[in-house]
């Protein structure tokens, strides 16, 4: 959350001539409801039920940027099947840079928006903790610091070579 899945992958897709397709955005036309209000009513488990199957749904898509819910990863052997059907990338960055970037966000985040300033610190934390070890697995791994689509294809075109 607040890495720059959507703006970096959007910029990247225009930039060489793909479809931009957001797994969160999916998930909320399919089902008509916000993934927030639907995370609260249902649960985590039929969530990344369904979630994992409009992820599955995108592997036979060709010339496709795909933004994941930070989550999506992270379940359902999330990671290794990405990296089994395209090329995924980790926009890294430090817990206090994504702390910065949600506090200062135009618009707030449902998942966030009432927690305190250290609860927002200790969320942030702890999900990476939970998280990180997946994320590593990402073929490409960039700084969301300074996160340049420019840089970006350059770390495909190598990662197509090996």
């Amino acid at each position: 959350m607040g890495a720059g899945k959507t703006t970096i992958g959007k910029k990247l897709a225009r930039r060489i001539g793909y479809t931009f397709y957001d797994i969160d955005k999916a998930f909320e036309h399919k089902y008509k409801t916000s993934v927030d209000l639907f995370f609260h009513k249902y649960g985590e488990d039929v969530f990344r039920k369904l979630e994992h199957e409009l992820l599955v749904s995108t592997f036979d898509l060709e010339n496709t940027i795909i933004s994941t819910g930070g989550g999506t990863p992270c379940f359902l052997n999330g990671m290794n099947l990405i990296n089994q059907h395209g090329t995924s990338v980790y926009i890294q960055l430090s817990p206090e840079s994504i702390y910065h970037r949600l506090t200062a966000a135009k618009k707030r985040r449902p998942l966030v928006a009432k927690k305190s300033e250290e609860e927002l610190r200790q969320f942030i934390n702890q999900k990476l903790k939970e998280r990180e070890h997946f994320y590593n697995k990402a073929q490409i791994i960039i700084s969301g610091i300074s996160a340049r689509v420019d840089d970006i294809i350059q770390a495909i075109r190598l990662n197509k070579k090996d």
